[in-house]
């Protein structure tokens, strides 16, 4: 049985809700477990939930022109996923959503959500706050991309997501920075050396 209280918590600390309020909150999201490896999303369907993830790890990506996975996003605990594009515009994603790990999350649908935010108005900062954090990743990520090297770009990494690094199989971290796993093993090496 999958609990309110981390969630409840992300939600004050974006604002003050009473009691009552978060009841109602709670009512309305779906507890969802998943497997590893199950896809959550597939390119071609309209994402119709936004999760929150109470424990497990989840990617976000997309397939290439030459059929190479492109990772865009690591959503671990206390993090928000979905294509917020299809999920808002009702549109075909682009996106495939999967668990890396088992994962249990909450999830809100778009009627759910408009239901939510008719009776408790003040959620809207919740999202609000959540789509900030979001673009705020994707724009620092973007601006890590085009200006540094692809060393730089994995200890950034390391240093901002130890706990990601850390549960995450080293191709896939390839794939999100950009890199053949080869090319990044080259860059381990090196590191390990100069620390020794």
């Amino acid at each position: 049985m999958v609990g309110f209280t981390a969630i409840d918590e992300y939600v004050n600390r974006c604002g003050r809700f009473s009691s009552e309020e978060i009841a109602i909150f709670n009512s309305l999201l779906k507890p969802r477990s998943v497997r590893k490896k199950q896809l959550l999303l597939r390119e071609g369907e309209v994402c119709d939930f936004e999760a929150y993830i109470v424990s497990g790890c989840i990617r976000s990506y997309y397939i290439d022109e030459n059929g190479s996975e492109v990772i865009l996003q690591f959503a671990i605990e206390d993090w928000w996923v979905s294509d917020i594009g299809s999920f808002h515009e009702r549109k075909p994603s682009l996106l495939y959503i999967e668990a890396m790990e088992d994962s249990e999350l909450l999830t809100l649908n778009p009627a759910r959500k408009e239901e939510l935010l008719k009776r408790v108005p003040q959620f809207e900062r919740v999202f609000r706050l959540m789509i900030q954090r979001h673009l705020s990743a994707l724009e620092h990520r973007l601006i890590r991309t085009l200006a540094q090297t692809a060393e730089e770009r994995y200890v950034e990494f390391i240093k901002q997501y130890p706990k990601i690094a850390l549960r995450i199989p080293q191709h896939y971290i390839a794939a999100y920075l950009g890199m053949t796993p080869e090319f990044l093993s080259k860059i381990r090496r090196r590191l390990a050396t100069q620390k020794s």
